[in-house]
């Protein structure tokens, strides 16, 4: 990405009021950061932006500054040669593209093209036991040597074994990690993080500078879920956060592998519990390259199409009125027929052919824009 293109992602990235869900959004019903930026106002209100966050956005492109400095965050980028990807950008991972809340934007040090690879995902407990870390290396060197990437998040215990036994057997990792992507966490993983860099890359959603925040790591687990075909939680208390990775894996349609630990060891308490509750059973890797085959056959298909982001569609014009007053918070057709003063047959006939083009979809109580 150039400088100007990547100062256009940091300024919209910075705006007052507006989330990443909503940027999300956004982008991906424009169809890039430019087009995003010269629709101005019009294009705005169509995609459903509220009045207030219109004003704060506009104002921070018409100014080129924000509450931070772009121009410091820029060097900052090329210090570190990082870039980002917006989720229109062809080097976007497509898998990660289709979970039900991807960041707008990924920061990359290293080889963005690593990210849209097969990959499996190792965590565990930052506790583990020798036995543990041995399993987790062991298991993502394998991975690696059949041709996996291994993702994980650069945590003391599980993640740095499994990192660096991918590394060691010649292969490639990924690093997700929870802080701005200038930052490592634990410092004492600087060394590991930099063979990462030269061997995949790190990755991160959250804007540059940020240090450790608590609530961020659960939320970064969806993206270690997400880039991958899989997730094998080698070892994990209960409760923990490798939990919530693999109950988002679930989520997300992925498939969930868990080592069978003895009922007498309690670091392995949470791997008992995914297998109760129907996760599968890794022996070997051949239990997990089995399982993960078809879907990688799967993958390559859709990297070989490669289309970022479909066309928006040609709407009529009540299709496009109703597409305006329906935004990102719930609102029912009731609603919708009072605001429009229309028939509430016609409205939910335009819902319904807003619908089916993917625009709004209809959630318990209503329907909110894609």
């Amino acid at each position: 990405m150039n400088a100007e293109d990547a100062r256009l992602c940091l300024l919209l990235h910075s705006v007052t009021g507006l989330g990443d869900v909503a940027l999300a959004r956004l982008l991906l019903r424009s169809g890039s950061p430019q087009a995003l930026a010269e629709g101005g106002a019009p294009l705005w209100r169509e995609l459903g932006l509220s009045a207030s966050v219109s004003r704060s956005l506009a104002q921070t492109l018409r100014s080129g500054s924000a509450m931070v400095d772009i121009g410091a965050q820029l060097a900052t980028l090329a210090d570190i040669g990082a870039d980002i990807l917006a989720i229109t950008d062809v080097r976007y991972p497509p898998l990660l593209r289709g979970i039900h809340d991807p960041p707008p934007l990924l920061y990359v040090r290293g080889d963005p093209a690593a990210l849209s690879a097969a990959q499996l995902s190792v965590v565990g407990s930052r506790k583990a036991s020798p036995a543990g870390l041995r399993a987790a290396g062991e298991f993502a060197g394998l991975a690696a040597s059949a041709g996996l990437h291994i993702t994980s998040g650069l945590a003391l215990g599980i993640d740095a074994a499994s990192h660096r036994g991918a590394l060691a057997a010649g292969g490639r990792s990924i690093a997700v990690v929870a802080t701005g992507i200038d930052r490592v966490y634990p410092a004492r993983h600087r060394a590991l993080a930099q063979e990462l860099e030269h061997c995949g890359c790190l990755v991160s959603e959250f804007p540059l500078g940020l240090a450790p925040v608590r609530a961020n790591f659960p939320r970064r687990n969806r993206i270690v879920s997400g880039l991958s075909l899989g997730v094998l939680v080698v070892e994990a208390a209960l409760p923990s956060g490798s939990l919530i990775t693999a109950r988002t894996a679930l989520e997300q349609g992925r498939e969930v592998f868990t080592l069978p630990w003895s009922i007498y060891h309690r670091g392995g308490a949470g791997c008992l519990y995914l297998l109760r509750d129907g996760a599968k059973m890794a022996l070997s890797i051949e239990d997990i390259l089995e399982e993960l085959g078809p879907m990688y056959g799967l993958q390559q298909d859709l990297l070989t199409q490669q289309a970022p982001v479909p066309a928006r569609p040609e709407l009529s014009t009540g299709e496009q009125n109703m597409l305006q007053l329906v935004g990102y918070e719930r609102v029912t057709a009731d609603e919708l027929s009072v605001v429009s003063a229309l028939p509430i047959a016609r409205v939910m006939a335009e819902l319904s052919s807003l619908e089916l083009l993917g625009l709004v979809c209809r959630e318990c109580g209503g329907y909110i824009r894609n």
